[in-house]
């Protein structure tokens, strides 16, 4: 599969020392239209920048050295500006022909990945995860696949994800109101190899025909972390973004 016009650009190198992510920021927007037309999500602007500059700049201080952003909907956008603000880190920029699903988005993007486990991160949510913390857990357990883990109290836009006792996935549930419990925070660590020999459809999402349909027959993890986390989905939640990562860029 080569669906991908990918370019690689900035002083890359045969193998990095840090980590290495993959930023999924293909999507439409189409619930931020109202509040960002004519841009990806991710690069809707908040308190003056982009979304995807807390992300990267929150990325860096985790050591993570190598990038692969796998991008769709207007990703020109998204090129010229890692091109002019980020000209020094390792990229990779894997891009979709045709929507390919977040699944066939992550597979297309670990085509280029140089490490035997990678981050995959949604564009378009932060979680100020311990990301060593989560890798360290994921390649100690030898996992295929971990997932970082929300506590939240009384919300409805989020499935509920449980762990048995070893820390296991043992199941997903539906959207609906739950007093409290963990969702799944959008942050991953990925045993690339594990992943891309399992067949899939061209187009797949990866949350429901990978992690919902394969948790109970792959070793799945999660590590629960009570960090900040905000999701820029909906205009109120982009809104509340401005004011709170402004303040905390400046901490």
């Amino acid at each position: 599969m080569n669906q991908s016009d990918h370019i690689i650009m900035g002083p890359e190198a045969t193998e990095t020392s840090g980590l290495e992510c993959i930023i999924l920021a293909g999507g439409l927007g189409t619930r931020l239209k109202s509040a960002v037309p004519d841009l990806p999500k991710c690069m809707a602007p908040v308190a003056g920048k982009p979304f995807l500059h807390y992300i990267i700049e929150y990325l860096l201080k985790q050591n993570v050295s190598r990038f692969i952003f796998s991008l769709g909907y207007m990703h020109e956008h998204i090129e010229n500006y890692i091109l002019k603000n980020y000209p020094h880190i390792h990229y990779v920029f894997s891009v979709e022909k045709e929507p390919l699903g977040t699944g066939g988005a992550v597979l297309l993007a670990c085509q280029y990945a140089q490490q035997k486990n990678v981050l995959v991160l949604n564009g378009d949510t932060m979680f100020r995860t311990d990301i060593q913390k989560l890798m360290s857990y994921h390649i100690q357990h030898e996992a295929v696949c971990t997932l970082s883990l929300k506590p939240m109290q009384n919300f409805d836009r989020y499935g509920v994800v449980e762990l048995n006792k070893e820390g296991y996935i043992s199941s997903f549930r539906e959207k609906k109101f739950y007093e409290q419990g963990n969702i799944n925070g959008g942050v991953y660590a990925l045993n690339v190899e594990k992943f891309i020999g399992i067949h899939f459809a061209e187009k797949f999402s990866f949350e429901i025909d990978y992690l919902e349909r394969y948790h109970d027959s792959q070793k799945m993890m999660g590590l629960i972390q009570d960090e900040y986390f905000i999701d820029i989905g909906i205009p109120e939640d982009f809104e509340r973004a401005g004011k709170e990562l402004s303040e905390k860029q400046a901490d």
